[in-house]
């Protein structure tokens, strides 16, 4: 008995150690090497200021910009993911969801100064389960192509373009839908205001 103990107690040590602390380390040093932008975070930096991550949504506000979903968790990781109280958890027959995407259909519609029936699209009125989704449908840009060139001052076929630029396809060609990317399209529409008043 006492020899099973040991060997027991010798097994929870070797594969503490191999599965805690080894494997670990091997797997963060072969990021480190291999991929160490995204090991990283794939933090985009703006004139030497780190402006945020390419995997993490955050809010824009005003008419110039585009929008990301909406983020039941504040565009926070702190209650991002399934965790009680965290992102978009509410099921389909929820009155709190149901409030939430009328609020958010309106919000849309009285920005974009459509009337109160015009369709929305989906992403833009219902969070994402994490909360933080980069992420947009080319639809939900493209819908908001009119406002942002009129707060702008540009014109619509500019930033349509910006937009049809920063659609990206579905990885490997076949897995998911094409997206864009609201951080990167925004700091692209940045960079054109920037050459036009430069």
């Amino acid at each position: 008995m006492i020899k099973l103990t040991i060997q027991a107690i010798r097994q929870t040590l070797v594969w503490t150690v191999i599965a805690g602390v080894v494997y670990p380390l091997a797997f963060t040093l072969f990021a480190q090497l291999v991929f160490p932008r995204q090991a990283n975070g794939s933090l985009i930096e703006r004139d030497g200021k780190l402006v945020g991550s390419e995997w993490m949504a955050q809010q824009f506000q005003g008419a110039k910009y585009f929008w990301p979903r909406p983020s039941a968790a504040s565009y926070g990781t702190g209650a991002s993911g399934l965790a009680a109280g965290s992102g978009s958890n509410l099921g389909p027959t929820s009155a709190q969801l149901q409030t939430n995407v009328r609020a958010n259909a309106k919000a849309l519609r009285d920005a974009n100064k459509l009337g109160a029936d015009a369709p929305v699209p989906a992403d833009l009125v219902y969070a994402s389960a994490s909360g933080v989704d980069p992420h947009i449908s080319p639809e939900a840009a493209r819908f908001q192509v009119a406002r942002v060139a009129a707060a702008r001052g540009m014109g619509v076929d500019l930033v349509r373009s910006i937009v049809e630029q920063n659609i990206e396809p579905p990885q490997l060609g076949f897995l998911g839908e094409a997206r864009v990317n609201v951080l990167q399209l925004n700091l692209a529409l940045d960079a054109v205001g920037m050459k036009k008043s430069g």
